[in-house]
């Protein structure tokens, strides 16, 4: 029989370093796949009359996310930055059963707010972009996912200030549903420039812009 040679403790010591490597190189690729979601809605004039609309995408977006993933509404009004402004907000549970009873909780909170809102005077759509962005950096999402339904015409009330840089990296900013105003079917520039605007902010902050107008193609928002 042969003997067994004793181990060279310098090679020893290389494996369990290379081990140690590997292990720590394996953590640091891990890659947080969760996504956050917050949907910013537009309750001013008569774009309130979209509002069953937003009610379906919503539905279509709890069908979607999974346990993990976090996702909150909001209404735009006169001042958005503000989470008086969140209607609904929850990270699902891990556990799927709990996670439908959350997903059923704000559909009905959502469904609620629709069949009671009330017009806004103003739309700071920056304020309530400000809003989102704090929050879902403050819920950790791996995927931050920004949807604003809206005509995308901002009008502020004196005094507020939203001339401030955005910091959008590792955002994706989407238009949904973006109407068209009766101005804009005289002169389509305005249409346009309002779209290039938001495009420009988003952009210049670092973040990803798109525009999705055919609510058929929901299935495009988390197609990156």
């Amino acid at each position: 029989m042969q003997r067994i040679g004793r181990l060279n403790p310098f090679l020893t010591a290389a494996a369990v370093l290379s081990a140690a490597v590997l292990l720590v190189g394996g953590c640091a690729q891990k890659v947080d796949h969760s996504r956050g979601v917050y949907m910013l809605v537009d309750t001013s004039g008569t774009y309130t009359e979209e509002l069953n609309k937003a009610r379906a995408i919503v539905n279509y977006l709890l069908g979607s996310l999974a346990p993990g993933d976090t996702m909150a509404v909001a209404r735009i009004d006169t001042g958005s930055f503000s989470e008086k402004d969140i209607l609904a907000k929850v990270t699902f549970d891990q556990r799927p059963s709990v996670a439908n009873t959350q997903k059923r909780a704000f559909q009905k909170q959502v469904a609620d707010f629709v069949q009671s809102v009330d017009g806004s005077s103003y739309t700071d759509i920056s304020g309530g972009l400000l809003q989102a962005v704090e929050y879902l950096n403050e819920a950790g999402s791996g995927r931050k996912f920004i949807l604003i339904f809206s005509d995308l015409k901002e009008e502020l009330a004196r005094g507020h200030v939203r001339d401030v840089p955005f910091q959008l990296d590792g955002f994706n900013i989407i238009a949904l549903n973006v109407t068209k105003l009766r101005d804009d079917i005289r002169d389509p520039r305005n249409y346009m420039e309002r779209v290039d605007r938001w495009q420009t902010i988003t952009e210049t902050g670092g973040g990803a812009w798109r525009v999705i107008n055919d609510l058929e193609r929901l299935d495009h928002i988390f197609s990156l």
